[in-house]
Formats: structure tokens, C-alpha cells, sequence
């Protein structure tokens, strides 16, 4: 069965997301590996969001324990978790996935950076080796949803990056792009996603710098110069515009580094200092100074437009749809069992009847007849058990096989996991009401 905890930007306070982004690598992986009836887990974790997607044997109580491991492993408490995480159940859990991983349940609707981060969370649960079959499948199914709604829809052309949005919240205090110093932290996806946007206002003056030494690729890379750490004060003495966006565990741009670099003689007259990292990389106590300015992701959160309910409806349904039919393909294996039982019963029955002919008939016309009689009788059956499995009633076709067959297949355990054991449900995901333009029923978790 399929389980998400996911604290994000709706349910979760910046403090907590903050503090769960700076989680030791690997603690929680190993926790859940050894957590009883936890067959695999994947860990999506973004500057907005925290989420453990798990697949778990419903045979086992795993919902007493979870909560108190995931607790140890974040080191957080399990009140802290209640109080912040909601939780999506088995059949819920895809179509809010899919929306996840289609931008509209980020900050700002439609951005495109989430899919990517997506796709990287399921390779790292495959390095680790924590993904299961079932995992696998809804992560793919959840890329190339994302995929349909970029290609058929127009929200992400509407949506923009939270690094344009900064931009754009910025632009009153850049007096001309083309002329700014600007000191760019980090060498990841959202340093380049930085770059571009800058490059994109026409800024030309870019150093880069990196707390991981990794500023030389990127440079060569992208065609900016590196910053070197003894020469950072200098840059930020001198920087109209700081973005920092590195992944360190740690604050990057202290009260003292920025206090040295505001006293330096010639400084600029203001720096805008927009701290894209999670956890944060800039010190809160560094906005204080005198003509510094800090942008964090939780004031950027706060300026987020609104979703463009033309493309987010358009993207809903998509979504919608798509959740279906991965819960009906889904579905199908619980019978998929009870289908080969069948047709191995049968083909048996077959082979039992045409060796016994074999002998009276060699030119093979006996087998052949039996091999499609044997196949038409299969054919049905087979597809009935699909139909009643996609509307919920697959087991009353294994208990027709074992009542008229005797065939006998084990059967998944109910879908009944203490809720009590767990955070309260999700709220609705779609914060604009129905307005009744598309007529496709949007379930939301």
C-alpha cells in the first residue's frame, strides 16, 4: 500500500521545513530500512516541501511505530511532526503525486524546477536501494504526467520559477541589470536556474562561489568568474545583488563576513541579499545592517501569485485522469495472480486431454483445437477480472475461481492503517473554488 507524509509550504511552518531540509543524509533512509512492514521509501525533499513517499506491507501494524522513527531519525519531536505533516493514503496518494510533480502544489503554480526534483529523488531512492516496483511505477507515471501537462497545457508557460518571482520582487532595488555586481552562491540545478534568470534581466557581472569548491566547473561551464573564499568579502563588499542557493548543511553568509564587508571602504550602497538556500544560508541576523536587504523563502512564499485557474484547472484534469488510471492499472495486479492461476489450470486441463489424443491423432489438428479452445475459454474470464478489479471487485473474481476451481490465491491484506498513529489528512490541494468551467471531477487529497 502506498503512504505519503509530506510536510510543505500549506501545512508546515518555515522554522520546521528548515529544520527538516538540514536532516543528516542517510539518518531517515536507514531508519525506515529497518522499520517493520516498510517495503521501500523514497524522500522528496525541496526548499518548500518534505515528503517520505513509502510503500508498506498492510499485513503488518506499521502505523504505531512510524511516526516516533521518522521522529528520532529528523530529530524532531513526534508532536512536531502531528502538528506539521498530513498524511495521503493509498489511493490518494497518486493523483496528489502527479500534482506534486506538475508544479501545482509548489509555491508558485506552474514552476518546472519540482519535476526534475522529482526524478532525482526516485534515482537516489534507487542508489540506496529503497525503491520498490510499486514506487517505481508511480514515480514514472508521475514524470510522464508532468511531461503530458508541459507539452498540453499552457501552466507552466504561466508559472514562473521562485527564482523569477525573487527576481521580480527584487527589480525595485536594481536600479539597472545591466550594470549590477552580482555574487551567485552555489553550483547545483538552482544556481544555473539563477543564472539563467539573471543573465535573462541582462546582468553580465557574475562571480560565483562555492562552500563546496565546486565554483571552477561551474564557471568554466557558464561563463562567469569563481570567487575564491578569501576573496568573498571583498565580492559582497561590493555586490549590489547576492543569491545564494548552495545545499550546505550550514550558514554561508554570517553577520560578521557580511558586517567586515559593509565596513570596508568603497562598498556598494546597498546589497540585496535573496537567500534561496533550505536551510537557510544566510544568517536572519545579517538583514540588520545598514543598507542590507534579505529576501528568504519565507518572505517570497508570502508574494506567491495566485494560480491561473484557466491552465491549473486544464492541469487538474490531466492529473485527475491520469490518477485514475494508474489506480485502476494497479488494481489489476490483485487479480493478476488469480488470472495466471486460471489460465495455468486450464492450459493444464489442455495439455492433459491433447497427450492423451496424441496418440489417435498425429497429424496435430486435435492439439491445435484444443490449444485455441483452450485460449477462447481464458480470454473472458480474463478480461472480466480486469473489469471488476478497476471498479473495486476483484476479490469477488477469486472467489469465483476458488469456488468453481478450487484454485486458492493469496490475497493482499486490508487497506486499514491506524489512522490514529498518523497525521491528520491533507488539506484540500486546490485552493481556488470550482468554478464549474471544466467539467472533470478533480478529487484532491
Amino acid at each position: 500500500m502506498l503512504l505519503c507524509l509530506s510536510a510543505n509550504h500549506r501545512t508546515a511552518s518555515f522554522p520546521v521545513l528548515e529544520k527538516l531540509a538540514a536532516r543528516e543524509d542517510g539518518e531517515l533512509e536507514s531508519a525506515l530500512r529497518g522499520a517493520p512492514g516498510v517495503d521501500g521509501a523514497i524522500v522528496l525533499a525541496t526548499c518548500n516541501r518534505f515528503e517520505i513517499y513509502l510503500d508498506i506491507d498492510t499485513a503488518q501494524p506499521v502505523a504505531p511505530e512510524l511516526m516516533p522513527t521518522i521522529a528520532s531519525a529528523l530529530d524532531v519531536s513526534v508532536e512536531t511532526l502531528r502538528a506539521n505533516m498530513a498524511v495521503i493514503h493509498d489511493t490518494q496518494v497518486p493523483e496528489y503525486l502527479f500534482a506534486v510533480s506538475s508544479g501545482l502544489e509548489s509555491v508558485v503554480v506552474g514552476e518546472g524546477e519540482i519535476s526534475g526534483q522529482v526524478r532525482r529523488a526516485l534515482e537516489e531512492s534507487r542508489a540506496a536501494g529503497m525503491s520498490t516496483s510499486q514506487l517505481e511505477r508511480l514515480f514514472q507515471s508521475a514524470s510522464t504526467t508532468s511531461r503530458g501537462i508541459k507539452s498540453g497545457t499552457k501552466l507552466q508557460s504561466a508559472g514562473r520559477s521562485l527564482v523569477r518571482l525573487s527576481l521580480e520582487l527584487a527589480a525595485s532595488q536594481i536600479a539597472d541589470w545591466s550594470t549590477a555586481q552580482v555574487v551567485l552562491v552555489g553550483t547545483g540545478s538552482y544556481a544555473a536556474a539563477s543564472l539563467k534568470a539573471l543573465q535573462d534581466r541582462g546582468v553580465t557581472r557574475v562571480g560565483v562561489y562555492s562552500p563546496s569548491n565546486r565554483a571552477h566547473k561551474f564557471a568554466e561551464r557558464d561563463g562567469v568568474f569563481v570567487i575564491e573564499r578569501e576573496n568573498l568579502p571583498e565580492y559582497l563588499s561590493n555586490a549590489d545583488l547576492v543569491v545564494t542557493c548552495s545545499t550546505a548543511d550550514t550558514v554561508v553568509i554570517d553577520y560578521d563576513l557580511m558586517l567586515g564587508a559593509r565596513l570596508a571602504p568603497g562598498c556598494a550602497e546597498s546589497t540585496l541579499i535573496i537567500d534561496l538556500g533550505m536551510p537557510r544560508n544566510v544568517d536572519p541576523a545579517v538583514g540588520r545592517l545598514d543598507g542590507v536587504s534579505v529576501l528568504d523563502l519565507e518572505t517570497i512564499r508570502i508574494h506567491a501569485p495566485l494560480e491561473e485557474l484557466g491552465a491549473a484547472d486544464e492541469a487538474r484534469c490531466i492529473v485527475s485522469r491520469a490518477a485514475s488510471e494508474f489506480v485502476e492499472q494497479q488494481a489489476e495486479t490483485s487479480v493478476a495472480e488469480g488470472i495466471a492461476a486460471l489460465r495455468s489450470h486450464i492450459t493444464d486441463i489442455a495439455r492433459a486431454e491433447t497427450e492423451r489424443v496424441a496418440n489417435k491423432d498425429d497429424s496435430g489438428v486435435a492439439e491445435a483445437a484444443l490449444r485455441r479452445l483452450a485460449n477462447t475459454l481464458l480470454h473472458s474470464p480474463s478480461v472480466r477480472a480486469k473489469e471488476l478489479a478497476r471498479a473495486g471487485r476483484g476479490d469477488e473474481y477469486l472467489d469465483a475461481i476458488e469456488l468453481l476451481f478450487g484454485i486458492t490465491v493469496e490475497r493482499a491484506a486490508p487497506k486499514t492503517p491506524a489512522a490514529s498513529a498518523l497525521p491528520t489528512p491533507l488539506p484540500r490541494v486546490a485552493e481556488a473554488e470550482d468554478d464549474g468551467a471544466l467539467e472533470c471531477p478533480v478529487h484532491t487529497s
